[in-house]
């Protein structure tokens, strides 16, 4: 893994923790395309992406992530994690990123499974 990945990931957790408009920013490149799931509409640019973000934003403190990368490239990075809340739920995610030679995301795809009631 490449200390750019995991300082993304770490300002990605701050991000996700602070719903910080410009926290948010600082992690994608002013084009970037930001999918909540594969085949979505992807948000475009960082006024879509900070929207989407802050619509679905959750609480400071409710979350864990675990991570490990599973495959990475130059510029392309799959993450593959658990987010675990405090109320129970807990999803399993898979990350594709494309990051800039300077560590910025300059496409972020994610998919999500619910796993609090498998069936």
């Amino acid at each position: 893994m490449t200390a750019n990945v995991a300082a993304w990931i770490d300002a990605y957790r701050e991000a996700w923790e602070s719903n910080d408009p410009d926290d948010i920013r600082a992690l994608f490149t002013a084009d970037a395309t930001y999918r909540t799931e594969p085949f979505a509409a992807p948000w475009s640019g960082h006024d879509e992406i900070v929207r989407g973000w802050l619509a679905a934003a959750d609480q400071p403190g409710d979350t864990t992530f675990d991570w490990t990368t599973l495959a990475e490239t130059d510029d392309v990075a799959i993450v593959e994690g658990t987010t675990r809340y405090r109320d129970g739920r807990f999803y399993s995610n898979l990350w594709v990123i494309r990051l800039t030679p300077g560590g910025l995301a300059r496409e972020f795809t994610e998919w999500w499974m619910d796993q609090s009631t498998p069936s």
